[in-house]
């Protein structure tokens, strides 16, 4: 791993990093028999965002998670009704935030560091999904790919939140839990922090960005960045 410069904003992923997508498993346990099959349609739907954003289309995420859903219910022959794209979109938008996002994120406040999300989701009315998990409060702006119409990992979707926040790459920290998405920010010029929740890890490849922090709590993740930080200030 690097030597981390200073950073004066951490920016966090929201599906799954902050809040806990296990809690769509009882639908796809009722759809497919299997709720490991929550998986299968998660890899699908980041696959076929990117898709869509290299073939230059834009469709918002809720509405491309229902049609995925369609998809890998076709794949396995199981057929996927209205309500079941109703069901699944109001799930998604009630997601709770895990045990580990409040104490991270008090704690990074408490050390200085602007706070903002940045996800693949649209926009959508109060209460938002942050909002009913209790945690909006604690950032100071959210920003959605909608306003670029390009999912991450486009380099238009870090670069809209550096501009908007009036702050250098090498100011700015992605923190995520799919190494796409740091990935996608260290070759942006940002650092990147990888929370390795369950089914996400790092990935070691030639020329691939290893995350400058990788913890699988992220109130300890948390702690790394503030560590590096004050030593990097005292450099």
């Amino acid at each position: 791993m690097s030597d981390p410069a200073p950073v004066s904003t951490i920016v966090f992923d929201v599906n799954e990093t902050l809040l806990d997508i296990t809690t769509l498993e009882p639908l796809f346990e009722r759809l497919f028999g299997d709720a490991a099959m929550l998986r299968a349609w998660f890899a699908e739907l980041v696959l076929y965002s990117q898709a869509v954003t290299l073939s230059g289309k834009y469709t918002p995420f809720g509405e491309l998670a229902g049609g995925i859903l369609r998809m890998v219910g076709e794949n396995n022959s199981v057929a996927i009704t209205d309500a079941d794209i109703s069901e699944l979109k109001s799930l998604i938008v009630s997601m709770p935030a895990y045990v580990d996002v409040k104490p991270a994120l008090d704690r990074l406040r408490a050390a200085g560091f602007q706070l903002v999300t940045l996800t693949n989701s649209a926009p959508s009315p109060s209460p938002t999904p942050l909002e009913k998990a209790g945690i909006a409060g604690l950032f100071d702006r959210h920003f959605s790919v909608a306003d670029v119409e390009k999912f991450k990992p486009h380099p238009d979707t870090y670069d809209m939140v550096a501009k908007a926040m009036g702050v250098e790459p090498s100011g700015l920290c992605m923190v995520a839990c799919h190494v796409w998405d740091t990935i996608g920010a260290q070759s942006a010029g940002w650092q990147g922090a990888l929370v390795t929740r369950p089914n996400n890890n790092a990935l070691h490849a030639p020329n691939v960005p290893t995350p400058d922090f990788i913890n699988s709590d992220l109130a300890a993740l948390a702690g790394q960045i503030i560590d590096a930080n004050t030593a990097a200030g005292k450099e």
